[in-house]
């Protein structure tokens, strides 16, 4: 297993705890939902930052990463605020598993609208195969809830899903100086005090009855399924988007490489059968036994006369012209009739 899948199954299986070790902290501080999400986020956002100027780190500077910082905020109090109202509504494997379940499904119909990325036969599978699950699990919930709480329930999850989704397509374009720590540890902070004032305005206040089952739980969601989950899921997320990038780059470069070539080219694919074809008026012949030099047409002297094409596209070949003008020729080469 790559440190890559590590990463992203680890981040996984921390995910999957939070939604059960939030519920048990709900009910020992005797907090609401909103109140939980609140403290999830403070907590952990808090402990980064913490981390962060412990080790002296710098703190993010510039319009652009504080922009970033916000939205990331913004939505990070979207997803969890829905996420922990749906675990309130029904339950938290009904909640986790909507929410878990449907983040990428709204990422691939995301990039197929941008026309980022056309879904292949095993991607449409693939999705159709989660959306009946989900459709599924919605469907037959089961322990005694009703059909308004299980709607309601989903629709949150839902909710959480796509400010998720949306967090994870807007950080495949990161902000140059600003990492994953200082995103996250901002942001989550950011995000916690934005919700602050919803859970007070929503009722159950946002004080918690303290105790060493409420600290050790508190502690335990903020360490493991928020810090530690998030920084590694957005840390190799960075790195999965700049080799995207990179390999983009490089098949761009490829093709743009391959179509010079082929407009300076003289024997085009449609015209290839003509060009070989020593009675044509353009055609090739064979070079005489006698000289394995000519004077291209260019004036280069000592250049093959069939190579002038060549010449022309050496730039984008990334050769110098001149290092092609004195190249042997064997008498079996093919060059331009004069």
């Amino acid at each position: 297993m790559s440190v890559s899948t590590l990463y992203l199954v680890l981040s996984g299986l921390l995910w999957g705890t939070g939604g059960l070790i939030g519920s048990l902290f709900g009910r020992a501080a005797g907090l609401s939902a909103m109140s939980v999400a609140a403290c999830r986020l403070l907590a952990g956002g808090g402990l980064i930052v913490a981390c962060l100027t412990m080790t002296g780190r710098r703190w993010p500077a510039g319009r652009a990463a504080w922009t970033r910082i916000a939205l990331n905020g913004a939505l990070s109090a979207l997803f969890q605020g829905c996420y922990f109202a749906a675990i309130s509504l029904t339950s938290v494997s009904l909640a986790t598993l909507v929410t878990i379940g449907g983040t990428p499904v709204i990422v691939a119909i995301a990039e197929q609208a941008r026309g980022r990325r056309a879904p292949g036969r095993a991607g449409v599978i693939t999705m159709a195969m989660a959306l009946a699950g989900l459709g599924l699990l919605i469907g037959l919930p089961g322990a005694g809830f009703s059909e308004a709480a299980v709607l309601a329930s989903a629709a949150m999850a839902l909710l959480s899903a796509a400010g998720f989704a949306a967090v994870t397509l807007i950080g495949a374009s990161p902000v140059p100086g600003l990492d994953e720590l200082a995103l996250n540890g901002f942001g989550f902070t950011l995000g916690g005090l934005a919700l602050l004032p919803l859970a007070a305005m929503l009722g159950g206040g946002t004080g918690f009855r303290p105790g060493l089952a409420s600290a050790g739980l508190l502690t335990a969601l903020a360490v493991g399924p928020t810090a530690v989950a998030y920084t590694l899921y957005f840390r190799e997320h960075r790195r999965s988007a700049v080799a995207h990038r990179a390999a983009g780059r490089r098949r761009a470069g490829r093709a743009g490489a391959r179509g010079q070539a082929e407009r300076h080219g003289n024997c085009g694919r449609g015209h290839a059968a003509r060009c070989r074809s020593p009675h044509h008026p353009g055609g090739l012949r064979p070079a005489p036994a006698s000289s394995g030099w000519a004077d291209g047409p260019a004036g280069e002297p000592g250049a093959p006369a069939g190579f002038s094409h060549i010449l022309s596209i050496a730039p984008a070949l990334g050769l110098p012209p001149a290092g092609l003008t004195r190249v042997p020729l064997v008498s079996t080469l093919p060059v331009r009739a004069a």
